[in-house]
């Protein structure tokens, strides 16, 4: 077997977070490594572990989670699984987001809660920095610069290597930046829903990581004789492949996070790195929504 068929996701190409710190465009996202409603432990914790560890196998160095997953559930596990970290692999984290139950997300953006999530978050990943710590929701009540500004000040002290932003406008990424360097953005977005094109066009403009949450959202476009079905057909591949695929046609700074619990599901994901769209096949995906 190739290196490029034993890790597909290096064929997703590179890009640099912040300009210097490089990872594989095709990330995995580790939301799903839960219970149900995001809440407790995952019903198999042995196959989340072996997810994580195929994932780094397949060439995934672009781990995403967050200290409100579980809470606490995924950034553990990937500690379980992966710690002593690879050389090479960067996990980002989140905070920003208090739960108090299943499917419960309130903002909470008090500069002492995100220095206390942080500092748990360091501990229960197990390591001194975090490559990338993102807010997970500006707070509507406490000024945006006392959030980046509490963010700023771990990045000083180095514990934050590089800070990232989530569900977000451009005027907001552009008020953040007056405060600190911001490196990425994550917002809902894929072949279906693309409400944040204005936010993705302006990251890529700027160089900012563009993190695709939910990037495989394929829906009515997946039914038999659809655009993708035809497609998928045309590649042997599934429409979920071809949704990943579209993404990282899209843009260079394009960084899609596709999570899943089963490492089958991973392993198909990850092929979709592979899979090289011409520009007129992405003009069709892109104009059957």
């Amino acid at each position: 077997m190739t290196q490029e068929a034993s890790r597909p996701a290096d064929a997703s190409g590179v890009f640099r977070i912040g300009g210097g710190l490089p990872v594989n465009r095709l990330g995995y996202g580790a939301m799903q490594l839960t219970g149900p409603g995001v809440w407790g432990a995952p019903k198999d914790p042995e196959e989340a572990v072996r997810v994580l560890r195929r994932a780094v196998e397949l060439g995934v160095n672009f781990i995403d989670t967050a200290d409100s997953y579980g809470p606490f559930v995924s950034e553990q596990l990937i500690r379980k699984a992966l710690h002593p970290y690879p050389a090479g692999l960067v996990i980002a984290t989140k905070g920003g987001l208090s739960r108090s139950g299943p499917d419960d997300w309130r903002p909470l953006g008090r500069p002492e809660y995100l220095r206390q999530q942080t500092e748990l978050s360091l501990r229960h990943l197990g390591v001194e920095r975090i490559d990338l710590y993102q807010l997970h929701r500006i707070d509507p009540k406490v000024p945006l610069a006392d959030q980046i500004g509490e963010l700023r000040l771990l990045q000083q002290e180095g514990k934050i290597g590089h800070i990232g932003l989530s569900e977000v406008t451009v005027s907001e990424i552009q008020e953040a930046r007056t405060i600190a360097d911001i490196a990425s953005v994550q917002n809902l977005y894929n072949l279906a829903n693309r409400d944040a094109e204005d936010v993705l066009d302006y990251a890529e403009r700027e160089n900012l990581g563009f993190i695709p949450w939910f990037p495989m959202a394929t829906g009515q476009l997946a039914r038999p004789g659809g655009p993708l079905d035809t497609l998928a057909k045309t590649y042997g591949a599934s429409p979920s492949q071809l949704a990943l695929a579209w993404l990282l046609h899209r843009s260079p700074v394009m960084l899609p996070i596709p999570g899943t619990s089963r490492v089958s599901h991973l392993e198909e994901n990850t092929q979709a790195a592979q899979i090289t769209l011409s520009d007129a096949e992405f003009q069709t995906l892109g104009q059957a929504v």
